[in-house]
């Protein structure tokens, strides 16, 4: 009997096995340089189906790695069962309490457009496509995280399948150890059907994009760090070089054009939110300023990031200081063929520890840096790759060598995102759990 048969009999969602019609379409990664060379797919009808996934891999001596949406994927899933648990949907919102519960198939757009009515918002990010369940147990870094921390520590409670196939919640006060872990440790402990997370406060959402040409992209930085020096931790700006290829799909004044953009949000009224941002004002030759009042549900306009899967190369650092030499080192030579060099202000919320919180701890450094180019061919990809070691490589006396989990890249471990401690307690935490195996995360804590 076939893998796929003898999946079939499991589980009452649809099953795809290698070599069957639609396999190839189904084990698609988000990143499309990524091949994912699964044994099959199994897209979970709901939490019943992943418990008696889980429990026939654990009989059968079979591996199980969960991806929502695909973001995330790493290509080192050989002979794994791919799940999909898109059609675990569902959001509830209760308001009053400012708490929401979703399934694990949901996205960060679906929420938002939820919670938007109420003046509440969660922790996304930049984009509306990741899921939610997916972006929070890497810890999840968001527009408001200088004032609220990680996305993680604002879950109150997972519903989870485990190793055994067993199907329970977890919370503080039931099991604080695989609650520690799924807060930011990644998905290798438990399949996460379904979280419940506080919301936060947003009655009024100030932001938008600025963009010059890019020969005042030193200006800019200069001005982006003098802002970031002193913002609110209700301010979160995001400094960016943008190389747009001549796409005929491109409105014309970024056709084929070299940029540079300071993203913004702030949670307060328009006025004091441009008050805070008068220096940039004072460079001239501003191409395009979006800024306004924006409801919650329209977070994913600021950086329009792409809403469908794409041939990607991307590459994170934190950034230990923002002096005159980062500087020199960032704007001496245009980024191309980079898509784009973005710097995000860290700080506040982020940079203390959280009691009880969870693996994503607290990042000291005070900014993140994100590279990414379009790799539409192996060449393109080589000479991606090479033009991020040069940038990473010059940056070295300026990085600590953390990357923030959810930002991990291809060929990339889990020991990167975390201390020396809170690997070794991840690794503990893997081998009770699991001792066998059975479920694999994208970045793999015993990797």
């Amino acid at each position: 009997m076939t893998i796929g048969n003898d999946l079939r009999r499991v589980v009452r969602g649809r099953v795809l096995a290698s070599g069957e019609e639609g396999f190839d379409r189904a084990r698609t990664a988000w990143n499309l340089t990524v091949d994912q060379p699964v044994l099959a797919v199994v897209e979970a009808r709901d939490a019943a189906d992943v418990a008696a996934l889980a429990r026939h891999a654990r009989q059968a001596g079979l591996t199980v790695s969960a991806q929502p949406s695909g973001h995330g994927a790493t290509g080192d899933v050989e002979g794994v069962v791919l799940l999909r648990t898109g059609a675990l949907g569902g959001v509830e919102i209760r308001a009053r309490e400012r708490l929401a519960r979703v399934g694990a198939g949901v996205r960060w757009g679906e929420v938002l457009s939820a919670v938007s009515p109420y003046g509440l918002t969660g922790l996304a990010g930049s984009s509306p496509a990741p899921s939610v369940v997916g972006y929070t147990l890497g810890g999840g870094l968001s527009w408001f995280s200088r004032l609220h921390g990680h996305a993680a520590d604002s879950v109150r409670a997972f519903d989870v399948v485990d190793a055994e196939g067993e199907a329970f919640r977890v919370d503080a006060g039931s099991d604080p150890e695989l609650f520690w872990a799924l807060r930011g440790g990644g998905g290798d402990f438990a399949l996460v059907t379904a979280v419940e997370f506080d919301l936060h406060p947003a009655p009024h959402l100030y932001g938008g994009r600025l963009m010059w040409p890019v020969e005042r992209a030193g200006e800019v930085l200069a001005a982006f760090g003098e802002v970031t020096a002193s913002a609110p931790e209700e301010l979160s700006v995001w400094f960016t070089l943008l190389n747009f290829p001549p796409l005929d799909f491109l409105p014309p004044h970024l056709r084929g054009r070299s940029l540079v953009a300071i993203d913004v949000t702030f949670l307060g009224q328009a006025a004091e939110g441009r008050d805070l941002l008068r220096r940039f004002e004072a460079i001239g030759g501003i191409v395009s300023d979006s800024r306004g009042m924006l409801p919650v549900a329209a977070l994913g306009d600021i950086c329009a990031e792409p809403s469908d899967p794409g041939p990607v190369v991307g590459h994170a650092e934190l950034l230990t200081g923002l002096d005159d030499a980062v500087a020199e080192t960032l704007l001496s030579e245009p980024i191309a063929p980079l898509l784009s060099l973005q710097i995000r202000h860290l700080g506040g919320a982020l940079a203390r520890p959280v009691p009880d919180g969870g693996a994503c701890g607290h990042l000291t450094e005070p900014y993140s840096l994100y590279t990414v180019g379009i790799a539409p061919g192996p060449e393109a990809v080589a000479a991606l790759g090479t033009r991020v070691k040069e940038i990473a490589g010059a940056l070295v006396p300026y990085t600590s060598g953390r990357k923030p989990y959810t930002f991990l890249g291809v060929g990339e471990s889990a020991a990167a995102a975390f201390p020396g401690d809170v690997l070794a307690r991840l690794r503990e935490v893997k081998r009770a759990r699991d001792p066998r195996g059975v479920l694999r995360a994208n970045y793999p804590v015993l990797g």
